[in-house]
């Protein structure tokens, strides 16, 4: 199978990049977001490339970042999302931004994508949620569309909120919530109690939301 390829941009559609390697062109589908990226023709440019096989064709699609391609992949394993909804996904969120969507269950942003209504974006935040942490992701802070409450005092807070964010998530953690629940919870209790939070407070508030009481 074509991992990656390496060649001079021949042409470009509004789908796909036609590159040519050693003068052969090879045709890879893209999203958007790549192919808004890519160089002029003539210039060169390496793809990391997901090759699909099928009895009627033989696909290439194309990524500039390795972590476009396994986003492209893992969101490939869930019903209902082919290569198509996949790519339309990664034509609207970087891979950055799906992986904060599904840990936030950002149903909303996913759902933005061609092809994503509302019940494939829960499906996809569901069944992807544990994948996009073990991926590394994170819901960003503040979480997109809130804006946190400015702090009235003039002393400076104990900690800055993602760093009170990490240690609240590392200490429900440790306490054995797994990893994606505490980052739900830390996060959405930190933007409760607004800018400046600790890590006490936020702990506190995350573990109420879970059931457990107070610290």
């Amino acid at each position: 199978m074509i991992a990656k390829l390496k060649g001079i941009v021949d042409s470009k559609t509004e789908d796909h990049v036609v590159l040519d390697v050693g003068g052969v062109g090879y045709r890879v589908f893209c999203p958007a977001r790549v192919l808004s990226r890519l160089p002029g023709e003539g210039e060169a440019v390496v793809l990391y490339i997901e090759s699909h096989v099928r009895e009627d064709h033989f696909h290439l699609y194309g990524f500039l970042d390795p972590r476009e391609r396994e986003w492209f992949r893992v969101l490939s394993t869930v019903q209902g999302v082919g290569n198509k909804v996949a790519l339309a996904i990664l034509s609207t969120l970087s891979a950055d931004q799906i992986g904060q969507a599904i840990v936030a269950e950002d149903r909303a942003s996913v759902s933005r994508a061609p092809g994503v209504g509302p019940k494939l974006a829960a499906r996809i935040c569901q069944e992807l949620k544990d994948k996009a942490v073990a991926m590394g992701s994170t819901p960003s802070f503040p979480p997109k569309g809130i804006n946190l409450p400015a702090s009235g005092g003039e002393a400076a807070p104990v900690a800055s909120a993602p760093d009170a964010v990490g240690d609240a998530v590392s200490a429900l953690v440790n306490l054995g919530y797994g990893r994606s629940d505490a980052y739900t919870a830390a996060a959405t209790a930190a933007t409760a109690l607004g800018e400046g939070a600790t890590t006490q407070k936020i702990l506190s508030a995350a573990l109420k939301d879970l059931g457990k009481g107070s610290v």
